[in-house]
């Protein structure tokens, strides 16, 4: 009988904790199932009380490719978010192998500097961003748009934490073979650290993807915003036109969308590692 009732208290433990998880989920996922919903529906249809559009309509997708800038601001995020990653890869890498396994004055120092501006909010790096972008003929370029995030502390400090479990007598067999450092970073270094630059990958991509203010602010004509700035002067055009608002949105978050489910196990253990590797 106390077996029984063991059981059943693990029974019904588990399914409340299924249970919550499912309303959990339902409240996550509703907003972006109406989100999609809704680029298919005409005007009158957004009040319904309906989810799912009485006929599914394209005309909201044809007048966004069409009538406004959208390609336009795929294109320049596409550009932006693929160019910040590839250098985040290569640099943040190098820099924390660099403080990781190489032996020099003031490394110490200088990583402590490096961590001191994960402390500094966005915000107050703006101005000096903008007076830098101004001197040097930024504006309304795409390297305006991705200079602050071509490295990234966040970057350095958890590529650092990786290499540092890299066993120090694989560097120097390396070495003694007469591997030159850089072939020690790119050969034998950096394979072993590849959780670590997924995760990297990942957020650099999200993080970049999703960014407001900067682009907002450095890209002064049309033809240079990102996707979220597009969509934010789009929304300000349409006003309640709801359903259009909902079709720029739907085709912005696609990509991330689609990201998340070819690395869904990387972004899972990029989150896990990030939290615990120390």
């Amino acid at each position: 009988m106390g077996v029984l009732n063991g059981r059943s208290r693990r029974f019904v433990k588990q399914a409340l904790i299924y249970l919550c998880l499912t309303v959990g989920a339902f409240v996550m996922i509703f907003p972006l199932l109406w989100m999609f919903s809704t680029s298919f529906k005409t005007p009158w249809e957004i009040y319904d009380v309906n989810i799912l559009p009485q006929s599914f309509q394209l005309s909201n997708y044809e007048h966004l490719l069409k009538n406004t800038g959208f390609l336009r601001w795929l294109w320049v995020s596409s550009v932006v978010v693929i160019c910040t990653t590839a250098s985040v890869l290569v640099f943040d890498s190098l820099v924390g192998y660099t403080l990781a396994k190489l032996q020099f004055r003031g490394k110490n120092i200088i990583f402590m500097a490096i961590l001191a501006t994960l402390m500094v909010p966005t915000e107050m790096l703006i101005i000096p961003w903008y007076i830098m972008s101004v001197d040097m003929g930024l504006r309304d370029t795409y390297l305006g748009i991705m200079f602050p995030g071509m490295i990234t502390a966040f970057g350095i400090f958890l590529t650092k934490q990786f290499y540092e479990g890299v066993p120090n007598d694989l560097l120097d067999a390396a070495r003694i073979d007469g591997l030159n450092e850089v072939g020690v970073y790119a050969r034998i270094a950096l394979p072993q650290v590849k959780p670590a630059l997924s995760a990297l990958i990942i957020f650099n991509f999200l993080g970049n993807w999703n960014a407001y203010l900067w682009p907002l602010i450095v890209a002064q004509s049309p033809h240079m915003r990102t996707i979220p700035v597009g969509i934010s002067f789009f929304s300000n055009e349409v006003t309640t036109a709801w359903h259009l608002i909902m079709t720029a949105s739907s085709c912005a978050i696609v990509p991330v969308l689609v990201v998340f489910v070819i690395f869904q196990k990387h972004i899972i253990k990029g989150v896990q590692l990030s939290g615990l590797k120390g």
